[in-house]
């Protein structure tokens, strides 16, 4: 089954059914401490946990860069996980991330919608271009235990050439943790 995707004006949505109970999928969603697959196999990093109000990052599997800030709106196991969103190497508004997950056909039917989306900025477009591969490579990892492989080798590279590629404002003394997204970014 492929990604549905949907785009309106300031949101998209992308829809996938995964062969796995709810509470599987929104465990390998919410981990930290380890790589997540399906975002790009980064690691996240909370203060306070995944609960409203914590502040959210996902850092580089070697802890040295940090690519998404964000805080974390809502939770509610296994059904509901939603947070914002600003990408640290991109000056440009957050959006609002909300994972949902619904009992289906005895497994899990996964949307992720972003909001106040734009289209046309950087944030918009790796939004676009993202949405749909994570979805895919979450199916991936839940029902089979890895990524797929083309994901496999793009992670590999992308993290071998990050020392090369990262901006300096992405590395992870520019975030501390505590950082609120919504303060405006980091200097």
């Amino acid at each position: 089954m492929s990604v549905e995707k949907q785009v309106s004006d300031g949101r998209a949505v992308f829809k996938i059914h995964i062969e796995a109970p709810r509470e599987t999928v929104f465990a390998e969603m919410t981990k930290s401490g380890e790589p997540q697959a399906a975002i790009f196999h980064n690691v996240m990093h909370t203060a306070g946990g995944v609960a409203p109000g914590s502040t959210i990052q996902m850092r580089s599997k070697n802890g040295k860069y940090v690519g998404m800030v964000g805080e974390i709106l809502e939770v509610d196991p296994p059904r509901l996980f939603k947070h914002t969103l600003r990408f640290t190497h991109i000056d440009e508004p957050e959006t609002i991330v909300t994972y949902e997950l619904s009992e289906k056909d005895g497994g899990t039917d996964f949307t992720l919608t972003v909001d106040k989306l734009v289209a046309t900025n950087k944030t918009g477009k790796s939004m676009l271009q993202g949405g749909g591969m994570i979805c895919s490579v979450l199916k991936s990892v839940v029902e089979n235990g890895k990524a797929p492989l083309m994901n496999r080798v793009l992670f590999g590279t992308l993290g071998a050439l990050a020392p090369m590629m990262t901006p300096a404002k992405c590395k992870a003394e520019n975030w501390p943790l505590e950082y609120r997204a919504t303060a405006g970014g980091a200097s």
